[in-house]
C-alpha cells in the first residue's frame, strides 16, 4: 500500500499546489460558463414605466450589438418591478442579490428608490450601476468603490445654467420648484452657478410635489417682475407649467429658463407655449455626431420609436458593462478588480464620449438647448466635460 507520507515533503507540497491550482482552475472555468447574472430595479409600471423600458430597451440593444455576451459569457437579465416605491427599494434590492445572486445590479430611475439602493450596495459590496436617478448624494457623501453613475446629478443639469443666465444680462432672478430633493438640489446648483457669476436669486418659490397648480406662483411672477425665471418640474408638471406660463401673459416678457427635464419628453404637450425656452442638459435629440445618428437609427429600426435621454443612459450602461467585463475576462467574482475596470472605462456615447470622475459620476458635456419648431436644438456647449463637485465623497 502506497502511504503519502513516505512522500518526501517537497514532493508532497508540489502535489498539494498542483491539487490547488487544479481546483481553482476548474472552479473559474465552472464560473465561466454560468451566464452573468444582470439584476435590473427598474420601474416597468406606473407613472415611470416608460422610464424603465427605455432603459432597458437602451442596455440590451448595447450588449447585443456587441455579440450579446460580457467578457464571454452568456447574460441572463433578472427584472423587479421597482414601482418607483422608496419603500420597497431595500426587499427588491435583497430579492436581487440573496435572492437570484446577480452579479450587478442596474437601477434605479427614481431617487427616493435610490436611497435605499445605494444601502444595500454599501452593504453587500455588490455593484451598482444607476442609470438615472440624479440624487447628488449617491456619487456625494454615499459614493463608493462599487457604486456608479451612468446618468447625471441634479448639480450638473442646473449648474451651468447660471452662468448662461448672466451671459444674457440677466441681474435678478426668481426660482420656481418642486419641493422635494431633486428639485431642492436643481435650484441648489443653478444658484450657485448664477452667484457665482454675479447675479441674484431674489426669491425661491416651491411647491408641493407633485402639485400641478401655479396660479398663486405665476401671480407672484408677475408682481415681482425679475429679468428672468429658472424652474425644475418634469413630466406632467412640466407640461402644465409651461402652458400656464404661457396663458398668464408671460411667455416672451420674463424669459422662462430650466433643468434640461422641462422640455424633455413633454414638447408634444407644450406646443407653443415652449417656443424660445432655453435648458441645460447632457444630450440632446439634435446632436449632429455619427454615434447620436447611429443609435437613433438602430434603436428606431428595433423599437419602433424614438430614443430620449433614459434610452441613452441605459445603452450607456450596456457599453460600460461590456468594457468593463471585457477587461476583466468576464470575472465578477474579482469585484475588486471589475470595479477598477469600470471607473478606468471611456464611453463613446451618443451623448459625446466621457470618463468616470473619482466619485464614479459622468464626467461629461452640458448643452445649451433652446425649443425651436417643437424640437429642443443644440445651441453650443454650456459646459465641457463638467464634474459633479461630489461633495462629501471620501473615495
Amino acid at each position: 500500500m502506497n502511504n503519502n507520507n513516505n512522500m518526501p515533503c517537497k514532493t508532497r507540497f508540489s502535489a498539494t499546489l498542483g491539487a490547488l491550482a487544479l481546483g481553482i482552475s476548474l472552479a473559474t472555468a465552472a464560473h465561466a460558463a454560468e451566464p452573468v447574472k444582470i439584476g435590473l430595479l427598474l420601474p416597468y409600471t406606473g407613472t415611470y414605466a416608460a422610464l424603465g423600458e427605455a432603459v432597458t430597451n437602451g442596455m440590451k440593444m448595447a450588449i447585443e450589438q456587441g455579440g450579446g455576451q460580457l467578457g464571454g459569457r452568456a447574460v441572463e437579465y433578472v427584472s423587479v418591478d421597482s414601482e418607483a416605491n422608496p419603500g420597497k427599494a431595500v426587499p427588491n434590492m435583497q430579492k436581487l442579490i440573496s435572492g437570484s445572486q446577480v452579479d450587478v445590479v442596474v437601477g434605479p430611475v427614481h431617487s427616493g428608490v435610490g436611497m435605499g439602493a445605494v444601502k444595500v450596495a454599501r452593504e453587500t459590496g455588490v455593484p451598482l450601476i444607476i442609470p438615472n436617478a440624479g440624487f447628488n448624494a449617491a456619487t456625494g457623501p454615499l459614493c463608493a468603490p462599487n457604486i456608479f453613475r451612468t446618468s447625471f446629478t441634479s448639480w450638473q443639469t442646473a449648474y451651468p445654467m447660471g452662468q448662461i443666465a448672466a451671459d444674457k444680462g440677466y441681474k435678478n432672478i426668481v426660482t420656481v420648484a418642486w419641493r422635494y430633493g431633486f428639485g431642492t438640489e436643481s435650484v441648489e446648483g443653478f444658484k450657485e452657478g448664477f452667484e457665482k457669476a454675479g447675479g441674484t436669486v431674489s426669491k425661491e418659490i416651491y411647491v408641493p410635489f407633485p402639485a400641478v397648480e401655479f396660479q398663486s406662483q405665476l401671480t407672484d411672477i408677475a408682481a415681482l417682475k425679475p429679468d428672468a425665471v429658472f424652474v425644475f418640474f418634469a413630466g406632467g408638471g412640466a407640461a402644465k407649467f409651461v402652458k400656464d406660463y404661457a396663458a398668464a401673459g408671460l411667455q416672451g416678457k420674463i424669459p422662462l429658463l430650466g433643468s434640461g427635464f422641462l422640455t424633455e419628453g413633454t414638447l408634444a404637450a407644450q406646443g407653443a407655449a415652449a417656443t424660445g425656452l432655453l435648458t441645460t442638459l447632457h444630450y440632446a435629440d439634435s446632436l449632429d455626431t455619427p454615434q447620436n445618428s447611429k443609435f437613433r437609427e438602430d434603436y428606431r429600426q428595433k423599437f419602433s420609436k424614438e430614443a430620449d435621454i433614459y434610452a441613452v443612459q441605459g445603452y450607456d450602461t450596456g457599453l460600460l458593462l461590456a468594457q468593463s467585463l471585457e477587461k476583466v475576462a468576464g470575472n465578477t467574482q474579482d469585484r475588486a478588480a471589475w470595479t477598477a475596470a469600470m471607473a478606468d472605462a471611456r464611453i463613446a456615447s451618443p451623448r459625446g464620449d466621457w470618463t468616470f470622475s473619482k466619485a464614479h459620476n459622468p464626467v461629461q458635456n452640458i448643452y445649451l438647448r433652446e425649443v425651436r419648431d417643437g424640437a429642443n436644438v443644440v445651441v453650443s456647449t454650456a459646459a465641457t466635460a463638467l464634474a459633479d463637485p461630489a461633495r462629501g465623497c471620501k473615495l
